[in-house]
């Protein structure tokens, strides 16, 4: 029964025991044996009528409590991570997380939000073709840099000259990258404060920022990443000074259509050199755009800013300073998701705990029209 019947319910009976004392008094006598009993059995039965309803009123504001079964698997997986930053033990009911070398601890589910944070941090990392594969990735482009095929009008009976492109190949392996982050054991156990946030923040930002500089400029016999790939560039006007016609020229080696999800990267002091250049009429090239992916606009296309490019000026004569075009112009394999390890012993005397994570990738590039750089004139 709801409220409202159990209200009319009790109505009821209370009317009947109203009634029943009511003819008694009426005929001034006393209830009968019968009476009493009729009253005594509506009154036990309006006191449980109001003890459903008291009860009722009472459970209204329960919440159910969740037990662990029930929270979702990445939730759990958080818990479980969490409970083991701050205890060092791992419940048996984890079963996102497994003990490694030196006690060290694997939770995949925390990998992936780390993921997750680093294609958020980074625009590179998440405009780039990305390969989640294991092994030697060898991805295949068509090639007409020093031939392409040609229509032209034909005569009957006479051959056409042969032109073609071809098929040519790169291929990506894997190089293996650590970032360690220290945690205080005084933050550790300061039940208030989100343990598993930072450490994502932490690992998140930490690895970005070694990926996209890796995916720029590479470093030699290992990852080889983007400037040493690009095959459309020229240089700018002087080592510490770059002009309106350096930014169109470089934004017109790429062919029309790989614009339309161009954009530039640069160092922020050389954005800020680039907001001073105006055009003939007097206007600014670079204009504040609330409406665009990182809030400025420069020729039409958006503007990110990376303090991992090199900034224009003469100790950086003959590096690309200015990178444009559509990012999927560059491969990156990731070879393995990130694997987080949990060491608790290595610096246990300075009261820190370690968490360090591995990430296996290489990037070269796939599609070099869809890119050009601009280097520092030498």
């Amino acid at each position: 029964m709801n409220k409202k019947e159990l209200t009319e319910k009790l109505n009821d009976l209370r009317e009947v025991m109203q009634s029943i004392v009511d003819t008694a008094k009426a005929e001034n006598r006393v209830l009968t044996d019968d009476e009493n009993a009729k009253f005594t059995a509506a009154e036990t039965e309006a006191k449980q009528v109001e003890a459903t309803m008291q009860a009722m009123d009472k459970t209204a504001t329960f919440k159910p409590v969740r037990v662990e079964s029930e929270l979702d698997p990445e939730q759990k997986a958080i818990k479980d991570f969490e409970a083991y930053l701050r205890t060092g033990e791992i419940s048996q009911s984890a079963t996102d997380m497994e003990k490694g070398d030196n006690g060290a601890v694997i939770p995949a589910s925390i990998a992936n939000r780390i993921i997750d944070k680093i294609i958020e941090i980074s625009p590179l990392f998440s405009d780039a073709e990305r390969y989640n594969v294991k092994g030697t990735l060898t991805i295949p482009y068509w090639d007409e840099t020093t031939d392409h095929i040609t229509v032209d009008y034909a005569t009957e009976f006479s051959a056409p000259d042969s032109h073609t492109g071809k098929f040519s190949n790169i291929s990506l392996t894997g190089f293996l990258a650590s970032a360690l982050v220290d945690i205080s054991k005084s933050l550790i156990n300061n039940s208030s404060f989100d343990i598993v946030g930072f450490v994502i923040n932490r690992m998140a930002l930490n690895i970005a920022a070694w990926i996209e500089k890796e995916l720029l400029y590479g470093t030699n016999t290992k990852i080889t990443g983007m400037a040493p790939g690009i095959t459309q560039y020229a240089e700018t006007t002087a080592n510490n000074k770059i002009t309106g016609d350096d930014l169109i020229g470089l934004q017109e080696m790429v062919p029309d259509w790989f614009q339309e999800n161009a954009y530039f990267i640069m160092n922020r002091k050389t954005r800020e050199a680039i907001r001073k250049i105006k055009d003939g009429d007097g206007v600014y090239l670079l204009n504040r755009d609330l409406n665009a992916r990182w809030g400025y606009t420069l020729l039409g296309k958006d503007v990110y800013c990376s303090d991992n490019v090199f900034e224009l000026k003469g100790d950086n004569a003959g590096k690309f300073c200015v990178f444009y075009g559509d990012m999927t112009g560059l491969a990156v394999k990731v070879s393995e998701d990130i694997n987080i390890e949990v060491l608790r012993e290595a610096k246990a005397v300075q009261h820190v705990v370690e968490v360090v994570g591995f990430v296996e990738l290489d990037a070269k590039v796939q599609n070099a029209q869809k890119l050009a750089g601009l280097k520092v004139k030498s």
